[in-house]
């Protein structure tokens, strides 16, 4: 079982206290758990099918072609068009669909009107189509997992090389720590959109090469903070203490520096992933992001501002786009208050 420091839960109490950074708090997660779990949600595939005394789970499992339910053709079975088969017939057998039966690249079109179409209770497009007859819902939901996983994965990219090169430079100091200064203010001023552009020119840009090229220039920012942070610990009488017993540079570090400023690290968190949607929507917006026809919220907001007589695209992806953004930034002050050195610190 694991044993929880009492100032860690003084700090857990405190964020709790904090109403709006808690409550966003479990909005977020309730937001990141609807978005991981979606197929049971928002899919075209049905969650439960049963069939002459079978049942099927189609949604996490193979591909079951409509001859396996007599509809004679190979591919996979379009559920819809089997519910409304199987309440027509009157039979024993049924459709379980989700509450929303369409997955995010599928195209509902209809005969003789183009879409994008308006939100419609009946046709369960609750916030309406895209340019495309493509449900905004579903695009909605599966964009922010897209768009929590790039910025997690971002955030440990950059914590990664940010703390590590932040706290040499102020362990060491010195020529080590100038040499870095003079690095990172070359590469400040690198053009990061421009090099974006170019990449975007030669090659599509996929997931793990948006990563590398924002984690290119993303570590800069942390690797200042831990920097000062580093040069304030490591005159502390637990640094000189055990340097004076023997301890490794590396252990000093890793094991008794970075430990002591959590509390900085796990603040930043917060508002490095806010960033991060920020940014993979920008890139998306403007064209250089994730490649079509992967679910994302800066391509519908693309289509928005190319369709303002569709107010559902923009209206619903500016809602979700605000709520997402107020939740974490609230959140972020929440953890920056809860962690505050100063209400859990003994002077003497």
């Amino acid at each position: 079982m694991m044993h929880l420091n009492p100032v860690t839960i003084k700090k857990i109490q405190r964020f709790r206290s904090i109403k709006r950074g808690f409550w966003s708090f479990v909005i977020l997660v309730a937001m990141i758990f609807c978005s991981f779990f979606a197929e049971i949600f928002i899919n075209s595939k049905a969650l439960l099918v049963y069939y002459n005394g079978t049942l099927y789970f189609p949604t996490y499992s193979r591909m079951i072609s409509g001859a396996q339910f007599n509809l004679g053709y190979a591919y996979e079975t379009n559920y819809r068009e089997l519910k409304i088969k199987f309440e027509k017939q009157g039979s024993s057998n049924f459709v379980i669909l989700p509450p929303v039966p369409y997955n995010p690249y599928e195209n509902d079109l209809k005969f003789n009107s183009y879409p994008p179409f308006p939100p419609s209770f009946k046709e369960k497009h609750f916030l309406g189509t895209d340019n495309v007859g493509r449900d905004i819902l579903a695009r909605l939901v599966y964009g922010f997992r897209t768009a929590i996983i790039f910025s997690v994965a971002l955030l440990i990219m950059n914590y990664t090389i940010g703390i590590t090169i932040g706290c040499s430079m102020g362990y060491f100091g010195g020529k080590f720590d100038l040499i870095f200064q003079r690095i990172i203010e070359i590469w400040t001023n690198v053009p990061f959109l421009y090099v974006i552009i170019i990449i975007a020119s030669i090659v599509i840009p996929s997931f793990m090469i948006l990563i590398l090229i924002m984690a290119f220039f993303g570590w800069i920012g942390i690797t200042w903070v831990m920097r000062t942070m580093t040069y304030k610990e490591k005159e502390r009488e637990y640094i000189l203490a055990v340097r004076s017993l023997g301890a490794s540079h590396a252990r000093i570090i890793f094991k008794h520096i970075i430990p002591n400023t959590i509390s900085v690290i796990v603040t930043y968190a917060p508002f490095a992933i806010s960033g991060g949607i920020v940014s993979l929507t920008s890139l998306d917006y403007l064209g250089f992001g994730l490649p079509a026809p992967t679910p994302s919220w800066g391509e519908l907001l693309s289509q928005g501002s190319q369709n303002m007589e569709a107010w559902w695209i923009v209206s619903s992806v500016v809602t979700a786009l605000v709520t997402t953004l107020m939740a974490v930034t609230f959140i972020g002050e929440g953890i920056r208050e809860a962690f505050d050195p100063r209400l859990h610190s003994t002077y003497e």
